[in-house]
């Protein structure tokens, strides 16, 4: 089953995708916003070429657990998701994804003008892989 992760962001939604086996997360793209119509067009091009069966979006919960600002947008864009192309989107915990992906690409040596173009895509992957893990508990 392919599964298609997603880092929401109000600028930029970086995208990963499974391996065919649903074992590792990789991250694919990022697309920056132009609009509303134009980031779902983009995500259902790319359901539909990769044959995405599920979406696991991050879920921006604050560190003591609670549900912020930010998760609301995600709710919202996650209803939309799932009307527009018909397959469940799966709320999954983001917390510190982001950084991760930023301190994984620092200490790669990955220059801050380079970090900024991948640190969305490496936030997505790093979400579903969190996600296929719980699929897979003893596979890690």
């Amino acid at each position: 089953m392919r599964i298609l992760g997603l880092d929401y962001g109000t600028k930029r939604i970086g995208v990963a995708l499974c391996d065919e086996l649903g074992l590792t997360g990789q991250g694919l793209t990022t697309i920056v916003w132009k609009n509303r119509n134009q980031v779902l067009n983009a995500l259902e091009v790319l359901v539909r070429n990769h044959g995405v069966e599920k979406i696991v979006i991050g879920y921006p919960l604050r560190l003591d657990g609670t549900e912020g600002i930010q998760c609301e947008k995600v709710n919202r864009f996650a209803r939309l998701l799932e009307a527009r192309l018909s397959i469940p989107v799966i709320k999954w915990d983001e917390t510190l994804s982001s950084r991760t992906a930023e301190d994984i690409l620092i200490q790669s040596g990955v220059r801050r003008e380079k970090r900024k173009k991948i640190v969305d895509k490496l936030a997505a992957g790093i979400i579903l892989q969190g996600y296929l893990n719980s699929l897979h508990p003893s596979s890690h």
